[in-house]
């Protein structure tokens, strides 16, 4: 229930504030919401099948968040960076998929 009120507080404070995201951060904020997203679905998968750890779930978060960005702003140094985009999407897009295919096989039983 805790998590229902942080994320409702959450969505009405970006409604309201509006906040802007600095120009030098926006490549990486896609990246950072799909790795974010990843992590979520991972853990409600892992709520799902019992395994559940709070603190597994906020390392998995953070440390997807920051390697996903790492790896986009080592593109952009290197000159790659949309290629490397590329590729942290599909490989985290691969994940989510699988972590929602079993959270679907969970729920229906198929």
């Amino acid at each position: 229930m805790i998590a229902v009120i942080a994320l409702a507080i959450g969505v009405a404070a970006g409604i309201f504030l509006e906040p802007t995201v600095p120009l030098g951060l926006q490549p990486y904020l896609p990246i950072a919401v799909v790795a974010a997203l990843d992590a979520v679905f991972g853990g409600v998968r892992a709520k799902l099948d019992g395994i559940f750890d709070d603190k597994q779930f906020v390392v998995s978060f953070v440390s997807n968040v920051l390697v996903a960005g790492l790896i986009v702003y080592l593109g952009d140094q290197l000159g790659v960076g949309g290629q490397l985009s590329t590729g942290v999407v599909v490989v985290l897009g691969v994940r989510i998929f699988g972590n929602v295919a079993a959270i679907r096989r969970h729920l229906f039983r198929a």
